[in-house]
Formats: structure tokens, sequence, C-alpha cells
């Protein structure tokens, strides 16, 4: 990057380290919530619930993040949320019931919302354009592998005393965020209005940007929705095919150490092409990929398909964030933000469901291949609209906006 120091250290200390280290705590606590849940008497049926409560959480909260960054500034916001997560991880080490296990997993999930709107937005003001796309791209790499190595870390903590230490790791890693956040430079990252602007609510912003949430939107949410299935679909076709939990978990590792490996390259050709070259091949990609996985019935058929699965997913690291940054209104940046991420969190949240309803009808196949359809879907979507609202779709809108 050709980025001035002090920007170079507000885009490390300000977003990139915050994520990775926050991303940390929340990749070791996942594994574990449902096995914590069952030990303190919960059935698989509630502890099912309880874990779904981190992207419900993230779900009710993602409008309020807006809010409150738009309020507060992006950087007070990722210390908000910092504070709050590491609360609700406490909460839910020590949590005496189920129900307050529960509601403190719902506060961890809507802090995740906000450091994760915060984060974004704050990199949208203070990187570059013809940077963005690269930096953005990042910070969808750090996330995958802070994620990564969280549950391996989350492992080591556990050997050295029960469950609960992985609730002080994630504690911890919380804190060390927002210390991160406050090392960065200081900067004032709330939309500039014209003097006697008032500042807009959800309702306004979503009202003057409806055709662009509805149309290009839509295509978000079908990216989404792909994403999300992606995540369940190695595990519950591995039980569909009688694999073992560790042959399982290995081909997940598989697809997930792959996908951390593109970030850069993407961002690097979203830069210097624009976002329809990997939006586009990787969507297709994606959906490709998902398609073949009913074909597999073996342990070496399955991990094939998971490179394959790892290698689109990684191919469009940061693109969804990248092409919200393109279009977000300056002045509303938060707010529109928050929109945008509600259609994505509601896509992520309908993958899996799409796959458990092909099951609960006795065809998971066709649950895969309904969610394996969305892919092409969200390329054809982001053909259609992204030209039409973000300059940078492509070397041609560039060209013809007069930036090439």
């Amino acid at each position: 990057m050709t980025t001035g120091g002090s920007t170079r250290r507000q885009i490390l200390l300000g977003a990139l380290l915050p994520a990775f280290i926050f991303s940390i705590g929340v990749g070791a606590m996942i594994p574990v919530l449902a096995p914590f849940a069952v030990q303190r008497g919960a059935t698989l049926a509630v502890a099912g619930i309880i874990a779904a409560m981190l992207p419900v959480g993230q779900i009710l909260a993602d409008l309020p993040a807006g809010a409150l960054a738009a309020r507060v500034g992006d950087r007070r916001a990722m210390l908000l949320a910092s504070c709050a997560a590491a609360l609700g991880f406490l909460a839910a080490g020590l949590a005496p019931s189920l129900l307050t296990l529960g509601i403190a997993i719902l506060l961890v999930g809507a802090a995740n919302a906000v450091f994760q709107l915060a984060r974004h937005s704050y990199l949208t003001q203070v990187t570059p354009v013809h940077q963005r796309a690269r930096v953005l791209s990042t910070l969808g790499g750090v996330h995958r592998i802070g994620q990564f190595i969280g549950p391996f870390l989350g492992a080591g903590v556990i050997a050295l005393g029960d469950l609960r230490a992985v609730f002080l790791l994630a504690l911890l890693t919380a804190l060390a965020a927002g210390v991160t956040v406050v090392l960065a430079p200081e900067m004032d990252t709330r939309p500039v209005r014209a003097p006697g602007q008032a500042r807009k609510g959800f309702s306004a912003v979503i009202t003057a940007h409806r055709e662009l949430l509805l149309t290009l939107g839509t295509a978000s949410m079908l990216v989404g929705a792909v994403r999300g299935a992606r995540q369940q679909v190695i595990p519950l076709w591995g039980e569909h095919i009688g694999l073992d939990p560790t042959t399982i978990s290995l081909i997940y590792g598989l697809a997930g150490g792959i996908d951390m490996l593109l970030f850069y390259p993407a961002g690097k050709i979203m830069d210097q092409l624009g976002r329809l070259w990997i939006g586009v091949p990787s969507m297709v990609g994606l959906g490709l990929a998902m398609a073949l996985v009913p074909l597999s019935a073996s342990a070496t058929g399955l991990a094939l398909v998971a490179v394959l699965l790892g290698i689109s997913n990684g191919l469009g690291s940061g693109v969804m964030m990248t092409i919200a940054s393109d279009i977000a209104p300056p002045e509303d940046r938060p707010q529109f933000l928050g929109a945008w991420r509600l259609l994505q969190d509601l896509g992520i949240a309908a993958g899996p469901l799409t796959l458990a309803a092909g099951a609960a009808l006795g065809t998971l196949a066709g649950g895969v291949w309904v969610a394996a359809a969305m892919g092409p879907l969200a390329s054809a979507g982001l053909l259609r609209w992204l030209p039409r609202y973000s300059v940078h779709a492509s070397r041609r809108t560039r060209r013809d906006a007069g930036l090439t």
C-alpha cells in the first residue's frame, strides 16, 4: 500500500488488528457453546437455541448499531462494543442458569454487530478509495484468520481448565481489541453534514435508498444466503454420508484454511479491474461447488468439494463490504451500512434454514441444490444492478465516470 504512515496506523490499529483479536474470542466460543449449555443441563434442542442467540443478537442489533455509530462515531462505537462483548462473555462464563446464558450470548451477538459495522464504517472513512478493496478484503481475511485460530486456542485453554476458561479467553480478547482501538490515532469519523442538516433516522435513510436496497440489496441477501449455507453444508453432508466427527472437522478445517489465502489478491483485482471481476466469479464458483456436494459419497470426494468451496469463498473476501462502502451515502453512512448489513445477515440466517428445510422434507440434497442456485442468482443481480449504483463496478463504469 502507498498510504501515509498515519493512515496505515489508523487502518491497522483502528480496525484490522482489533478485528483479528475480536474474532479470535468469538471463534473460540462458538464450538463450545452447545457443549457448555449441555453441561448446564440443557437438552440438545435448547443448546441449539442458545447457540442461535449469537446470530439473532446480531440481526436485532444491525439497525441500532448504525444509529449508535452515527451518534457517537465509529471509534467510540467499537470501544462500547468491546466492553459490551466482554460483559457478555463474563456473564456467559458465570451464568447461573440457561436463561442467563442465552441472554449473555444475545448480548455478545449484539456487540459483534456494533463492532463489525463500526469498523466497516471506520475503514470506509479512512481508506483512500483506490485502495478500498484491498483494505476491506484484508479486513475479511483477518476476520477469517481470527475465527480459524480461535477454536485451537480455545482447545488449549480447555486442556488447562474447563469450558469456562474459553469465556475468560474471549473476555480478554474483547478487552484487548478495545485497547488497540484506543491506541489508534484519534479521528472523528461521524458523517459530515451541511449546517442545519439534521441526522436522518433509519426510516428516512431506507426510504431515500429503497430502490437500491430492493435491487442490489436483494443480491446482497442472496450472497449472504449462499455463504450461510456454505458454513453448514460440509458438517451436514458429512453426517449424511456417515463420516465420523473427526473427519468432518478436518474437511471443514481444510476449507477454512484455503479460504484464508486469497483475500489480498482478491482485493487487488477489485481495486484494479472493478468489483464485478471478483463478485461474479466468486458467487458462480460458490454455487457450482455447493451443487457438487450431493454428488460426493466419500471423504475424498467431500474434501475435493471443500477445496472448491474454500477457493470460491476466499476469492470473494471483502467484496460485499467494498460494494457497501462504494454505495453508502457519506452523510448517512452508518445508518445505511446498518440496513445493508441487516439484509446480509438475514440472508446468512436463511442459508442454513434452506438446508434444514430440505432435510426436514427428506431431501437434504434438494436443500443443498436450492442453496447452490442462490450463487448464480446473486451473480446475475450484481451484473444487473451494481454498474447502476457504483462507478467502481468495472473498468467500463470507471471510464464512463471519467476516473480512468
